[in-house]
């Protein structure tokens, strides 16, 4: 049986880039919300399309699954359409974020851990059944108030999402609490399509979960992905 070769050590100058990629995705995160709470429409479109593109980078020069990088880059994809304010763009910026969840649930599938112990088991059937119901009772009461043309898709969209947040927690509490702020994240949007009251500056809340979301989502599969590669016991593969 050979080993899984342990990843190479970072030189100093990639050490301090990938550094430079997340204080730089901080500050550009923190200069987005910014705006969001001033009321700059013209300072948040000239800043979002950048947030993820930054992730991304360190997702990949971080020796991240390409899966990863893919998840990343879609949520890009879906942010610059939706800053277009047309349905069609609307639809597209979904089904970009939807090909996102689906490179995470094919992450979560090979990084995650699978429960042998019967209080983990419980554990995340009471969980699942908690996302199962939140999911039934947002689509029931959305459905009413939701544009006939989205409904549908929003529903669709809405159990995928669900099932992304919910697999999250396979790695571990970091990408759980990722998933679910995602899922609060696409709901408070999906009440503002609805047409519900909302909290003062929505977009800042939306942001805010969403922009952590994404964060903790990469930071729990690099964290995984690193100890695979490393020979950790929960995740060590055999080859021949």
């Amino acid at each position: 049986m050979i080993p899984p070769l342990l990843p190479a050590a970072p030189t100093t100058r990639h050490a301090t880039l990938l550094r430079g990629l997340l204080a730089a995705y901080a500050v550009a995160a923190t200069a987005d919300l910014v705006a969001l709470l001033a009321g700059s429409s013209a300072g948040h479109t000239a800043v979002k399309p950048v947030l993820l593109l930054l992730l991304a980078a360190h997702a990949a020069l971080s020796g991240g699954p390409r899966l990863l990088t893919a998840a990343l880059l879609c949520g890009w994809g879906g942010d610059v359409l939706l800053l277009v304010d047309h349905d069609l763009a609307f639809l597209a910026g979904m089904g970009s974020f939807a090909v996102g969840h689906f490179c995470y649930l094919a992450l979560f599938a090979r990084y995650g851990r699978p429960g042998r112990d019967p209080r983990t088991r419980n554990g995340r059937a009471v969980l699942g059944a908690a996302y199962a119901l939140a999911l039934v009772g947002t689509v029931t009461v959305l459905w009413p108030d939701l544009p006939a043309g989205l409904r549908v898709p929003v529903a669709l969209y809405s159990v995928l999402l669900t099932v992304m947040a919910f697999r999250a927690g396979l790695l571990g509490p970091v990408t759980g609490l990722g998933g679910a702020l995602f899922l609060l994240s696409d709901t408070l949007i999906a009440t503002g399509i609805a047409d519900w009251p909302q909290l003062p500056r929505p977009d800042f809340w939306v942001m805010l979960t969403y922009l952590t979301a994404q964060f903790l989502l990469a930071t729990g599969v690099l964290a995984a992905a690193t100890a695979h590669r490393g020979g950790d016991p929960a995740y060590r593969e055999e080859r021949i």
